[in-house]
């Protein structure tokens, strides 16, 4: 019996570990609070251990192909985006390395985007400080304003995909269901300035 009893222990503490996250580049187990870097070949976010995040710190040991995910947050003044054509309240822009920006809204089918007019994005980048500092591919301007709000902040793309996962598990029938828009409140009251 008690063979039996260690056997389950042993099995369930095998599938904790199986779950815990782990660093993406080297294996070993992160803590919940661990950064990213990002694949900019591919655009997928990659667990990091500090070891592993600190290898990037320089553009050098990558040749870019590899990014630290700042940890900035900064909520900012409201940016006219309707002049950005955006057709939903819920969206985010990334800067590329060209200096063009990419729009994205959450969906629940994954994050949808189109191509912003350059050259409104470039007239608002020179009004607005902000928006020249952002980190290209790995920094966003996150916007809400559906429901009538007016929330801007400019945050790592981490946080970007937290929302889109938010819209993906929460989203039911064509108008979102009743759970989602709570969620995507909660989302934003939880943001915190970070420098």
């Amino acid at each position: 019996m008690t063979g039996a009893l260690e056997r389950v222990i042993r099995r369930a503490g095998a599938r904790r570990a199986e779950a815990a996250e782990h660093c993406d580049l080297c294996s070993v187990p992160v803590s919940p609070a661990h950064r990213h870097i990002l694949d900019t070949e591919n655009g997928e976010l990659m667990c990091a251990c500090p070891a592993c995040w600190l290898l990037f710190d320089r553009d050098a040991a990558s040749n870019g192909h590899y990014r630290q995910v700042p940890q900035r947050r900064l909520r900012i003044e409201p940016v006219p985006t309707e002049a950005l054509g955006v057709p939903v309240g819920l969206a985010f822009f990334v800067v590329r390395d060209d200096g063009t920006a990419l729009a994205h809204y959450p969906s629940p089918m994954g994050p949808t985007r189109w191509e912003v007019d350059q050259e409104v994005w470039r007239e608002l980048a020179e009004r607005r400080a902000e928006l020249r500092g952002l980190e290209a591919n790995v920094e966003a301007l996150l916007v809400n304003t559906a429901r009538g709000r007016q929330q801007h902040w400019l945050v790592p793309i981490d946080d970007c995909f937290r929302l889109v996962a938010v819209v993906r598990r929460e989203w039911k029938g064509l108008s979102g269901g009743s759970t989602v828009w709570p969620e995507i409140e909660r989302f934003f009251s939880e943001l915190t300035e970070r420098r």
